[in-house]
């Protein structure tokens, strides 16, 4: 018997762990979970699903005191540079409690221009039935999770450019 519901499974070739719970497994082919969270910029709260439909995304769940989020981070804003005219999006989600301001903090020291979320509460963590920091999801343009990856990742890659190319083709 399983206790609370929960079963783990572990998908090699993309190191993805998945947890089943009444809303379903969050995973490679299933529709990205709606949350809400805080833009850092502008103080508003933002509704993920109405701002980055129709658009690919790599949202990223990262915290300002995690080593290796500050290590993937440079990697994110390279591709987001190279990508964001042909509509590649980033939302990285801070898990930090408390302020803003610390998260702003670390946006402004890194030269952050990607988009900036956070969540006071953390709950995104469960929504998106994460194992710690940092863990990106990598969507297309309808919300679904094509790419699902825990820990520190090279989002500059050659492999992840032509991804994320090849999801920007897909809908031109």
């Amino acid at each position: 018997m399983i206790a609370g519901g929960i079963v783990a499974a572990l998908v090699v070739g993309g190191f993805t762990l998945t947890r089943a719970h009444e809303g379903g497994v969050v995973g490679v082919d299933t529709l990205a979970p709606d949350f809400q969270a805080i833009e850092i910029a502008t103080g508003d709260t933002v509704d993920f699903r109405d701002r980055y439909h129709g658009q690919v995304t790599l949202l990223n769940i990262w915290a300002t005191w995690c080593i290796p989020c500050r290590e993937e981070m440079p990697s994110m804003e390279a591709l987001y540079k190279d990508f964001s005219a042909r509509g590649f999006k980033i939302a990285a989600v801070s898990i930090d409690d408390g302020s803003s301001d610390k998260v702003r903090a670390f946006a402004a020291e890194l030269a952050l221009t990607f988009d900036i979320l956070h969540d006071r509460s953390g709950s995104i963590q469960g929504t998106y039935q994460t194992t710690g920091v940092p863990e990106s999801f990598l969507l297309d343009r309808d919300g679904r999770i094509v790419r699902r990856l825990i820990g520190n990742h090279d989002w500059n890659s050659p492999a992840n450019r032509d991804l994320i190319d090849h999801l920007l083709a897909d809908g031109s």
